[in-house]
């Protein structure tokens, strides 16, 4: 049975030249897992909220959203309310009350249900959650691994037909990202609620799937099966930028020429049995930092967010070098951003200092980039930054694929090229010490690569750079150096193929599928180089 219909969905925002969707049309059935892939900003989040009325955006629209076969201009707003659950990337922009219970509470309050009702489906989602041990404990103080699972049980509450989530992960480490789509599983095959997801960790999600639904420059290019849809996009002669956004097993095969692709590492593990790479990695060679200029020192620093409070910062040290892209791991709650705002001054530590370089230029990257928008346009927000030189401002905006993008809000772009946007500002501003908060956080595989080598060039130049960041496979790829954030304080910092290597969670799925014989390996470059020397 149909639960959810766009017939020929146009949409273009106020003042956009272009249209953000063009004539998409996606059916899905009662039950069913549809996950939404594409590159940032190809219109992923636009179509998600056009099927909640309450989020539907402000501009010219065409064509219709059904549910349930009826037009959702026609359905009474407790029905969408209560029926049509929606998750945001930021866990923070829908908790709204001070307690656990209270929020679960929340929505099924506003239905007037009665309160032996609003106890029973509290409970109960307390319990299918696990939410015993932190019920009563105020928001404020959950991790995001916590919050994003108070907003699914939050919703799913108040009995759902379907449940939509825009990047649930994307502001997760990557424990917590697993067990929150584990979540989304469970949802789907225990309960019957369909699932509209999009995600760029397809890894976790494809093979839960029912059916994937490919989107690029606003309109629908194809939908079917995962290892359908995985084929059809390896085996064409110019490669979607959807394709390097799949998981490693995906790639790896598909460039090995392999006409059926696993899906996950378990596969992936016993289809690379079959070829035995031999081991001849030459690990790259490493500069010592001790020849490098120190750029940023942090010793002993204590910090606690009020004074009865617990230490979130305890004895953390920290040096950052020129010439160095450093990438900072660890869990929700582990201190990461806590550390950022203190090195860049926003916040002082009760113990300890931060020392600069005389001379040098500091400039921060907020998790929320929002708050670096102070215009009402894109190419407003780059000139700001660029002290008024067009040249300068146009220049980044075609490095950071925002040309189209130029005229409109800042308020109205999707998350990936928000984070583009709030990048760009900062690389305008010409310093020469960057701390960049999840600086990935919505950027397709493509996009990330593009941020990359504008990092690179930056720290050829002499540019010493901090990314706070949960995408393990970007700080393999890109890292001149990587440590572990746990307790409060720096772990095991070092070179990327020594951190990595030999880790159960903190590691790429490349080093995972290869490791029985490319014990070094972290990317898929580095595995597909070894197996087609042994084929």
């Amino acid at each position: 049975m149909e639960i959810l219909r766009f017939d020929s969905l146009s949409f273009a925002y106020p003042n956009a030249k272009h249209r953000t969707l063009d004539s998409v049309s996606l059916t899905m059935e009662a039950g069913e897992y549809v996950v939404l892939c594409g590159p940032s900003g190809c219109g992923k989040t636009t179509l998600l909220r056009h099927a909640k009325p309450s989020l539907a955006p402000a501009g010219a629209r065409e064509g219709t959203v059904r549910y349930n076969g009826k037009p959702l201009a026609e359905l009474p707003a407790d029905t969408a309310a209560a029926e049509i659950g929606f998750i945001q990337q930021n866990p923070d922009n829908q908790i709204v009350t001070d307690f656990v219970w209270h929020e679960l509470a929340f929505g099924l309050e506003n239905l007037a249900l009665p309160v032996p009702v609003i106890r029973r489906r509290v409970a109960e989602m307390a319990a299918f959650f696990g939410m015993e041990p932190w019920f009563r404990q105020k928001t404020c103080e959950l991790s995001g691994g916590q919050k994003q699972l108070l907003n699914m049980a939050s919703a799913l509450a108040m009995n759902p037909k379907i449940l939509i989530l825009d990047e649930p992960t994307a502001m997760l480490d990557p424990l917590a990202a697993q067990n929150l789509l584990a979540m989304v599983e469970r949802i789907n095959r225990e309960l019957g609620v369909a699932i509209l997801l999009t995600e760029h960790r397809l890894d976790a999600v494809l093979q839960a799937a029912d059916r994937v639904a490919v989107m690029e420059d606003g309109m629908l290019l194809s939908c079917g099966k995962p290892a359908e849809i995985a084929c059809e996009l390896s085996g064409a002669k110019n490669k979607s930028r959807v394709f390097f956004g799949f998981p490693a097993s995906v790639r790896i095969f598909a460039e090995l020429g392999a006409k059926e692709l696993p899906l996950s590492v378990r596969d992936a593990r016993r289809r690379i049995d079959e070829i035995k790479p031999k081991d001849n990695m030459t690990l790259p060679k490493q500069e010592s930092s001790a020849k490098q200029t120190e750029m940023l020192r942090a010793k002993e620093l204590w910090f606690r967010w009020d004074e009865s409070g617990k230490d979130i910062l305890r004895g953390a040290e920290v040096a950052l070098h020129q010439n160095e892209i450093l990438c900072l791991l660890g869990g929700n709650g582990a201190g990461k951003t806590t550390l950022l705002k203190v090195l860049s001054g926003v916040k002082k530590p009760y113990r300890g200092k931060v020392k600069l370089q005389k001379g040098a230029k500091l400039c921060m990257l907020p998790q929320m980039v929002a708050s670096l928008f102070v215009t009402d346009n894109v190419k407003d927000e780059l000139l700001e930054s660029a002290e008024q030189d067009e040249a300068r401002a146009l220049q980044m905006a075609e490095k950071l694929e925002l040309t189209k993008l130029l005229h409109q809000h800042p308020y109205d772009l999707s998350g990936g090229e928000a984070q583009r946007l709030a990048i760009g500002k900062l690389l305008l501003r010409d310093a020469n010490v960057l701390l960049l908060d999840e600086p990935t956080k919505g950027l397709d595989a493509y996009a990330k690569q593009n941020l990359a080598q504008l990092l690179r060039k930056l720290a050829a130049e002499g540019a010493a750079i901090l990314i706070v960041t949960h995408d393990v496979e970007f700080a393999a790829q890109y890292a001149t150096r990587c440590a572990l954030m746990f307790d409060g304080m720096l772990l095991s910092g070092d070179e990327p193929h020594a951190f990595f290597a030999g880790n159960r969670f903190y590691t790429t799925d490349a080093n995972r599928i290869a490791s029985n014989y490319l014990p070094q390996a972290i990317t898929c470059e580095e595995v597909i180089a070894a197996c087609k020397d042994s084929l």
